[in-house]
């Protein structure tokens, strides 16, 4: 059998390679190494061996390696776990038309599964040398022993926004790694214990944390880009929130283990732009790649800035879509992620000119693709560019949302301004208004997330405090719709606390009772606080840290929302796929409930919609069951946001069924809240008084 003719560079063997996959790619030979650009005007692979500073080599791709604008090569007998490798291409420097070629860069693979020069957190590494971020292989064993996604219903997901380094990095988290994916392992009997099951990692993608040349006016300190929006590379696990050298490794297993508890992993994926900036930043990848097709770009060659931080991706190129849909079947196949939560996502549904459009092929492709069938699709559906579409984001009949509406109605209603009693009643069902014929999985509910203000800081903070971030409290936003019950910050009134605590317990109470899938941000469940800093992106220390001994500080609250959490799960009324119809005005249809929602006053079947109404009592009823001695499924929901105490008539219940109280804020622990099947009988199943500022839950049993 004659071999494959090659061709040979000082001891390096190579032959014309493979164009498809993209990357670098094991083979039996060798490594197959494929890359596009449309425009360049040469291209050589640069090899490195592991660590090295200067190259093992640099092989030209010769004109027969190339296949429309694909350039393809294997160098045979090479080591994987050896070498590091990069690209150099040359072509116009030419920035009015969008082009931006160097030939002095060595540019990284696009498809990098793995990078080097970002091992360790924090560390500086060899970020001025002549090719800071390095690709590497990855080889793909890991045994799953079976796991696949969990698929775990939409509407049966209480998510949790979670941070890799934060949520364990605080010296009381005890445990062996702080702020790796194994520590989270190691918390994952916690997370059962609150009874979450699915976590939303901020940002995994390989990201530079030390991209951020402020310092904290305050300390001196550097100030880094601790979030992680600022991805290097689209296929690479950061390697920094590893334990030990195998990055990849650590993230599967932290998968697996979530999916052996019960829960469902979810990634932020960032691809509304890349580290790379305005055209005053560096060149690591897609600008000297083909900067023209990888970004969206004004007239003049300058970059649309619709993510805030310089530069936007042309998610819509042809060749782009390519490289994001390989990217998230990459994820779902070799990590088995459950689901991705697009960050800025109005933006990738901009057109080549930056325009809006209403039939964005990505977003339809990455919704129809078989490879992605069962995985959730979460969209926050507005950018930096004003772009708002909460709503009317192209779902294709799979996309949800985070719905911004739900945060900003409620936070209105519970800090108590007037006209918000009809928002308040759709928020709850789901947001029929906004979401109609999609149903209330559409909506993904929040009250915080890591943008913003903590559930502490809402009830506690009337103005962000920003000092910190060294831009002279310029940056987040200024409107929080928040309300600091009487005193900015930390307060040693008694009754400015007791406030405080109730009114977290409100936010909480909402949350988890209405429709659509809840989503909370870590910490606020001890209610950490972050000191009033709305935009804590680039604090690696107790501001972003989850605080342990808070848990021991916070126990009553933990325990509220243990059970609420609890109280969710053991009502399907609570975690319906489609709008309960609304029942008549003139009370129980008949004398009969049936499978409906109704509003309620102070007076039961009678709302008070006007503006300056701050009550609203909601009732749900799910399916009847069949056999008499079954109780049905009754949620009586009262909201009094007014400032003082209200006494609210309570629907009759059919006989054999008496209200029985889950949750009242307006009560001390532990009588704020009961577990499912310990609920305590009202004594007047006729009225019952209701707390100013508070939240009544009850269910009939």
């Amino acid at each position: 059998m004659t071999s494959l003719p090659s061709y040979k560079l000082g001891a390096f063997q190579f032959r014309p390679g493979a164009p498809r996959p993209f990357g670098a790619t094991p083979t039996p030979e060798g490594i197959n190494f494929s890359i596009f650009s449309c425009y360049a005007t040469s291209c050589s692979l640069v090899l490195f061996q592991r660590g090295a500073d200067a190259p093992l080599v640099e092989i030209p791709f010769l004109e027969s390696f190339r296949t429309g604008d694909v350039y393809a090569m294997t160098v045979l007998d090479l080591d994987p776990a050896d070498i590091e490798y990069g690209f150099r291409l040359d072509g116009p420097f030419d920035p009015a038309e969008g082009h931006r070629f160097n030939a002095q860069r060595i540019l990284l693979d696009p498809y990098a599964k793995s990078i080097g020069g970002l091992d360790t957190w924090g560390a500086a590494g060899g970020r001025e040398g002549v090719y800071p971020y390095r690709a590497r292989l990855q080889v793909d064993d890991f045994n799953w022993e079976g796991d696949q996604q969990l698929n775990i219903p939409l509407e049966d997901l209480v998510i949790y926004e979670l941070h890799t380094r934060g949520f364990t990095a605080h010296p009381s988290s005890e445990v062996n790694a702080p702020g790796t994916y194994a520590a989270i392992i190691e918390k994952l009997p916690y997370l059962k214990r609150l009874g979450v099951n699915c976590i939303e990692l901020m940002p995994v993608f390989e990201f530079d944390e030390l991209d951020n040349e402020r310092k904290n006016p305050e300390t001196g300190e550097p100030l880094l880009n601790y979030w992680g929006y600022n991805p290097v590379g689209f296929f690479a696990p950061k390697a920094g929130y590893a334990a030990g050298a195998d990055p990849a490794h650590e993230l599967k297993s932290l998968v697996k283990a979530c999916h052996s508890n019960g829960i469902e992993v979810w990634l932020d994926v960032v691809f509304n732009h890349t580290a790379e900036g305005n055209e005053n930043g560096p060149t690591i990848s897609y600008r000297g790649l083909d900067n023209s097709i990888y970004y969206l770009l004004k007239p003049d060659g300058s970059y649309y800035n619709f993510s805030g931080v310089g530069n936007t991706v042309n998610c819509n190129h042809p060749v782009v879509r390519v490289v994001l849909l390989d990217c998230l079947r990459y994820w779902v196949s070799e990590f088995h992620i459950d689901g991705f939560r697009f960050d800025l996502a109005s933006s990738m549904g901009r057109d080549p000119e930056g325009a809006p459009d209403p039939d964005p092929p990505l977003l339809e492709v990455l919704a129809y693709d078989p490879l992605l069938a069962h995985t959730k699709l979460i969209a926050e559906a507005w950018d930096a560019g004003g772009l708002y579409q909460v709503g009317s984001f192209p779902a294709y009949g799979r996309w949800a949302e985070w719905n911004g509406r739900f945060r900003d109605d409620v936070r209105r209603f519970v800090k108590g301004d007037a006209g918000m009693i009809g928002a308040m009643a759709a928020r709850i069902q789901g947001s029929p208004d906004i979401y109609g014929d999609r149903g209330p999985r559409a909506s993904v509910n929040f009250i915080t997330a890591h943008d913003g203000f903590t559930l502490r800081d809402l009830i506690s903070f009337n103005h962000k405090h920003n000092l910190a971030n060294g831009e002279d409290n310029r940056d987040g936003l200024d409107e929080n719709l928040s309300w600091n019950c009487g005193c900015e910050g930390p307060s040693d009134d008694p009754a400015v606390n007791l406030l405080r605590q109730r009114q977290m317990k409100n936010f909480l109470s909402i949350l988890l009772a209405s429709q659509g899938v809840p989503m909370l941000l870590m910490g606020d469940e001890i209610g950490h606080s972050k000191g009033g800093n709305n935009n804590s992106y680039c604090h690696d220390n107790k501001i972003n840290y989850f605080n342990w001994d808070e848990l021991r500080a916070e126990a009553d609250l933990f325990r509220f929302t243990q059970n609420l959490i609890a109280f969710r799960k053991s009502h399907p009324v609570l975690r319906r796929r489609s709008y309960l119809k609304h029942l008549p005005a003139d009370g129980q249809n008949g004398g009969r409930f049936s499978e409906s929602v109704s509003f309620h006053g102070r007076e039961p079947w009678s709302p008070d919609w006007s503006r300056d109404s701050r009550q609203l009592a909601v009732m749900l009823c799910g399916a009847f069951p069949a056999a008499d001695e079954a109780a049905p499924d009754i949620v009586y929901f009262i909201m009094n946001t007014y400032w003082e105490t209200a006494t609210f008539a309570l629907p009759r219940l059919p006989e054999r069924l008496g209200w029985h109280v889950a949750v009242n804020t307006s009560m001390q622990a532990p009588d704020d809240s009961y577990p499912p099947g310990r609920e305590i009988l009202l004594e007047d199943q006729t009225a019952m008084i209701v707390g100013a500022r508070s939240v009544v839950i009850l269910t009939a049993c």
